[in-house]
């Protein structure tokens, strides 16, 4: 769930979830003549709509490789949050109090708050965002986008990760008696419908539930109470949906895998929904695809997936930014994958070129650097030890979890 997954923009009150990436929005959009950017923020496009979210990814992508971030970054972050504890998508004058006019978001908070938890020491920044999360939830027991709007599958993904990350148990945090679970399940696709497995992103006017993929990639890890950072499952389900009277969160969760696993069946990623992209790969959904694939323990169908990622998206995370090699390294971690080494890439280094510099102590050896150390050791002693090195945590989400499916909506 992830550049694509923030998106105010879209807002019509109807829902924006995680889904929408405010980053893909900033993608295409450079910084008006008036307008600098914070030297604290990564990224150099225009951060109005995405500042936090691709700040929070960025932050979090570093803390899972063991690169401690700068200051000045971290900072940059806590300084956004407003006093009711809630994050809007970017604020040019952080000095300024947050008023009626400033557009907190339940995904730009969520961000945040998994970051800020990683990272340690800011739990009163995270306690506060996440008593305004918990204030703001639906009475069906999910998030909207903004506060009071519709419920929908990546926005209650995300802020799952956020709570999870903040030491909650979701399933607890209930609103009418209706925990986050509660309104994933109703946003998954039966098995015998179209598109079973799924999970629709918001019912339509007439309460049809349609498949979409993004969706599908953020309730996935919604469902497994995860974030955005996640290592590779064991698989305890088959292959295909399956339904009954007593589906759970995670049985919803294996079944939104086993249809991503259908969809890449015929071509190595996801396609693109934006208007006049018909059959254009969709680089941020097949990132939040292969996570949330390796997550339910699918890693046999994450795999082609990932060798295309790490053949193809170098020109897409390049234009598109911080959150999408956050992305990625998302991707590579839940695979057990090198992120300095992806497809001939150092995502960890490209990542921290789009942002302040961080002291040179604070980058960590590479993981194959780490096994020579490791195995040297070892043989000193006799003794031989196979380390794995991963990248971890979540979201959701971005989840989402996950850039791809918000920039969609951003778009609409």
């Amino acid at each position: 769930m992830i550049v694509r997954r923030s998106a105010a923009v879209l807002a019509a009150p109807v829902v924006i979830g995680t889904a929408l990436a405010p980053a893909a929005f900033a993608a295409d959009a450079s910084p008006s003549p008036s307008q600098a950017i914070p030297s604290g923020l990564y990224g150099s496009t225009d951060p109005t709509y995405d500042g936090v979210w691709r700040q929070s990814l960025a932050l979090l992508a570093q803390h899972t490789v063991g690169v401690k971030p700068a200051a000045k970054a971290v900072d940059w972050l806590t300084g956004q949050q407003c006093a009711s504890g809630a994050f809007a998508p970017y604020r040019a004058d952080a000095t300024a109090k947050c008023d009626a006019k400033t557009m907190v978001d339940t995904n730009s908070t969520s961000a945040a708050v998994q970051a800020l938890a990683a990272l340690g020491g800011h739990d009163t920044e995270t306690g506060k965002a996440v008593a305004w999360l918990k204030s703001v939830q639906n009475k069906d027991g999910g998030w909207g986008y903004a506060a009071g709007g519709a419920s929908d599958a990546n926005s209650t993904s995300v802020v799952i990760g956020a709570l999870m990350a903040a030491g909650e148990k979701p399933g607890d945090v209930s609103k009418d008696g209706k925990s986050p679970y509660d309104a994933l399940l109703k946003l998954s696709i039966p098995c015998a419908e179209d598109g079973g497995g799924a999970f629709a992103y918001q019912p339509d006017k007439k309460g049809k539930l349609a498949a979409n993929a993004d969706a599908t990639a953020a309730g996935v890890l919604g469902g497994l109470g995860k974030g955005f950072v996640t290592e590779a499952g064991q698989a305890s389900k088959g292959s295909k949906c399956t339904g009954g009277d007593s589906l759970g969160p995670e049985d919803a969760a294996h079944n939104g895998a086993a249809y991503l696993a259908e969809s890449l069946k015929d071509t190595p990623y996801l396609k693109s929904a934006l208007a006049g992209a018909k059959d254009q790969p969709d680089y941020g959904n097949t990132a939040d695809a292969v996570v949330a694939l390796s997550a339910t323990g699918a890693t046999s169908a994450a795999k082609e997936p990932l060798a295309w990622l790490e053949k193809n998206s170098g020109a897409w995370a390049a234009k598109a930014g911080p959150a999408a090699y956050a992305q990625l390294i998302f991707a590579a971690h839940a695979t057990g994958t090198d992120p300095r080494d992806f497809g001939g890439a150092d995502l960890v280094k490209q990542l921290g070129a789009t942002g302040p510099a961080t002291d040179a102590s604070d980058y960590s050896a590479a993981p194959s650097e780490k096994k020579k150390d490791e195995k040297k050791k070892d043989d000193d002693k006799g003794l031989g030890v196979w380390w794995i090195v991963g990248v971890g945590l979540v979201a959701g989400i971005g989840i989402g979890f996950l850039l791809s499916g918000r920039n969609k909506k951003q778009q609409l």
